[in-house]
């Protein structure tokens, strides 16, 4: 399986990056090494100085497809979680300054912290799903599916025209803004739709 995440999906998060807003979803691939389960502990790496969180709503795939046209793209999956995307932006940001691609401040080891799926069928819309991330209980960040530059069937619509969608890829699709570092010892728990979804420790 793979994960693939979407950047500036929200307007407001692509502002404060100081990035334009895309005419085009944005994407890039994570491997499952990535993947922390069960709210197991995230272990800070010692590669970087300035690691961010990045809060984002999880689709989790269950059919194989390709081309897949937005009108049929809801066929494709039918859970709904949330994730954390860990940055290390010192190291994106030296990437970017040198023109090089920046999977080593995005793909590393465990910079995908997941939680458990819920059915879609329990949430009343999915263009109205709230998720908020707070760090020892400080709300960081605070989300809104309906201000999605993109809505979750037009990405699976758009990937698809490249990379070829099988079951159990997760698609990340794009954090709000609020962006920012995380520390050793701190506590991060996000909610979706109120419920408390991931809660788990940086070590």
């Amino acid at each position: 399986m793979k994960i693939i995440c979407i950047g500036r999906n929200y307007i407001n998060h692509a502002k404060e990056m100081n990035s334009p807003v895309p005419e085009k979803p944005v994407f890039f691939l994570k491997p499952d090494s990535c993947i922390v389960r069960n709210n197991q502990p995230f272990f800070y790496p010692n590669f970087t100085q300035n690691l961010h969180h990045e809060i984002e709503i999880v689709v989790k795939l269950d059919r194989l497809g390709r081309n897949i046209s937005e009108k049929f793209a809801h066929r494709y999956y039918n859970e709904i979680g949330l994730g954390i995307d860990f940055t290390a932006r010192d190291l994106q940001e030296e990437c970017k300054q040198k023109g090089l691609p920046w999977e080593i401040s995005k793909a590393f080891d465990g910079s995908a912290p997941i939680s458990k799926f819920t059915p879609k069928t329990e949430f009343e819309k999915l263009e109205n799903i709230d998720f908020r991330l707070e760090i020892n209980d400080q709300e960081v960040q605070r989300g809104n599916s309906r201000d999605m530059i993109f809505s979750i069937d037009r990405l699976i619509a758009y990937v698809s025209q490249f990379i070829t969608i099988r079951t159990g890829d997760l698609l990340f699709t794009g954090t709000p803004a609020g962006v920012g570092p995380v520390q050793i010892g701190d506590r991060l728990k996000g909610y979706l739709n109120g419920n408390l979804m991931l809660d788990f420790f940086v070590r």
